[in-house]
């Protein structure tokens, strides 16, 4: 049973796609988690922990409202570390603590546009029959040693949704991304389909994104889920208020 929707028009600055998504978790205790937090946000917990996600996936169709879409510009991977958080008002979203995308242009528009921790890394996404092989080294300048992502993972059957649990929507269905601009807290909504979703099986990890982020290395299996991928309506930032 999903315990969330996508918001309803959302008014557009941005249009995605993000395809070949596959979700990899951990639970980490909150105390080690919270610290990472900007003023105004809280660990959301779920079974009494923290979730740390890693998500590679395959942006496509990048895109402003008006504009086509540019072949070489709009396509790129990307990989991101993020956790669930709820502001003071009891609003549920993510915190990136980072982001890495293989082309510079987006990387630098984020920035400036959403502040958020974008990195300008070397990156690729293969599709081989059930398989998806993600690659990702961080650039200089500006890198952290260590900072990379090498993720092979076995693509199984779809998950139904009576399949689908709590944890399940908890850990991929969100509509809201947090950020720090001009020392206030904000936030922007995204808009998009439920995750079609499939079973998935990590067969090859060597990763040190999470590190990188100023967590420790994940001592336990994690937990995967899979998408082929939806369209994305993203809209602009505003301050976080009631």
């Amino acid at each position: 049973m999903r315990t969330t929707q996508s918001p309803r028009g959302v008014w557009p600055v941005m249009y995605h796609q993000w395809s070949q998504m596959t979700f990899v978790h951990w639970r980490y205790p909150s105390a080690l988690v919270q610290p990472l937090l900007p003023d105004g946000l809280t660990v959301e917990e779920f079974d009494g922990s923290a979730w740390v996600g890693l998500t590679p996936f395959l942006m496509e169709n990048v895109r402003v409202p008006g504009a086509p879409v540019l072949p070489w510009l709009s396509t790129f991977p990307e990989t991101n570390v993020r956790t669930y958080v709820k502001d003071a008002w009891g609003r549920s979203g993510l915190w990136f603590l980072s982001l890495d995308a293989g082309r510079l242009l987006p990387v630098i528009g984020a920035r400036a546009g959403y502040r958020l921790p974008y990195h300008w890394s070397d990156m690729s996404v293969r599709v081989e029959g059930g398989r998806r092989v993600y690659r990702c080294r961080r650039r200089r300048p500006g890198g952290s040693a260590g900072a990379r992502c090498d993720a092979d993972v076995e693509w199984g059957a779809p998950l139904a949704d009576s399949e689908r649990d709590g944890l399940t929507d908890f850990l991929t269905e969100r509509y809201r991304l947090f950020t720090v601009i001009g020392g206030g807290l904000a936030h922007a909504e995204v808009e998009h389909r439920p995750w079609p979703l499939r079973r998935a099986r990590l067969t090859h990890l060597d990763q040190g994104l999470l590190q990188a982020g100023g967590l420790t290395a994940p001592d336990h299996d994690p937990i995967l889920h899979a998408s082929p991928g939806v369209r994305v309506r993203v809209g602009m930032w505003s301050r976080s208020r009631p």
